[in-house]
């Protein structure tokens, strides 16, 4: 048990690296006018490739869930067992924090920085695209339950062998293309949770939506696919 927990902690430490790393310090370097910033496309692709690279790594050890989300989803698509979910839980939240907190160190070594929104999540005034309450709300219910029907899917033992984590890691950049105007993304309430923590917004006094919408997406997403498209379904 303790190196599936290790093997979370670390992996999910670098999703919010990788993943709000490139948020935070590349997106828009050099101006929002120069060509020098990687932008949305690339911060969706630095997601999906923190996954990725994450599944190879520790996907054989813990199963490389790194979301709480995604942990509570395959508890209830019965491919993972409950008493395991909430060492996962606290490992993967742990892991987003400690490095919300190294991003934040490295970020503030450049005079005259403000540290804003952080990659943080949210809705209306702290949505990127001022989306209202209810829009990412379904935004990231549905996103999180599709997740789940890839992630389950692509890890069916029916499937090619192998290939899950680029399946897995595609998907979630192209949740990201979708969805980073909604809400920037959230998906993972352990993300969200991390550089929350370290937004000079009010990002902490929404973190509520983004672990219920998640969640209940991740469930449905599990509970979907073990029962319609599961083996036992046929």
């Amino acid at each position: 048990m303790k190196r599936k927990l290790t093997a979370e902690f670390l992996g999910t430490f670098w999703l919010v690296f990788g993943g709000c790393g490139s948020a935070v310090l590349a997106a828009a370097f050099g101006g929002t006018d120069s060509n020098l910033g990687i932008g949305l496309a690339g911060v969706a692709l630095a997601f999906g490739l923190t996954v990725l690279t994450m599944a190879y790594a520790v996907g054989h050890i813990s199963g490389c869930h790194l979301n709480p989300a995604v942990t509570l989803g395959l508890v209830a698509g019965r491919r993972h067992p409950s008493s395991e979910a909430l060492p996962y839980i606290v490992a993967q939240t742990a892991g987003a924090v400690l490095a919300a907190a190294v991003l934040y160190v490295i970020a503030t070594g450049k005079a005259g920085v403000e540290i804003g929104g952080f990659a943080s999540n949210g809705y209306a005034e702290l949505s990127p695209g001022g989306y209202g309450l209810v829009a990412c709300l379904v935004a990231e219910v549905v996103l999180t339950f599709f997740f789940l029907i890839v992630i389950m899917g692509a890890t069916d033992r029916r499937a090619p062998a192998g290939f899950a984590p680029i399946a897995i890691g595609l998907a979630l950049t192209l949740i990201h293309l979708v969805s980073i105007p909604v809400t920037n993304t959230s998906v993972n309430p352990a993300r969200s949770t991390g550089v929350a923590l370290f937004a000079e917004t009010a990002a902490l006094s929404q973190l509520w939506l983004f672990w219920l919408a998640p969640v209940v997406g991740g469930v449905l997403g599990g509970i979907v696919y073990q029962s319609v498209l599961g083996e036992k379904a046929d």
